[in-house]
């Protein structure tokens, strides 16, 4: 099992409807991608960084989350969303030990 986290702040107002209809679509179409399992968008709360937002996702393997990598609609949301969107993100992905 591969969990796959990305952390990142948006260009837009936290709050705003620009955020909200970013966090929906992110989850609507991510979440959609064959091989991802138990997606979830957090929220920080903690001023001990600057990013405000979470994307964690299960993959059942390497595969999974490389295919999910490749997948056109996650290469498509890149390109036409999180590249305009995201001000600054760290992505951190874990196996258990």
């Amino acid at each position: 099992m591969i969990q796959h986290t990305v952390v990142f702040s948006l260009t837009y107002d936290e709050g705003s409807a620009e955020e909200a209809e970013f966090l929906s679509t992110g989850r609507s179409v991510l979440s959609a991608i064959p091989g991802v399992e138990n997606f979830v968008v957090n929220r920080q709360v903690s001023p001990k960084s600057g990013f405000r937002h979470q994307f964690s996702m299960d993959f059942v393997d390497e595969d999974a989350y490389t295919a999910y990598n490749g997948h056109p609609d996650h290469v498509r949301f890149v390109a036409e969303r999180w590249d305009q969107d995201v001000a600054a993100f760290q992505e951190f992905d874990f196996v258990a030990v």
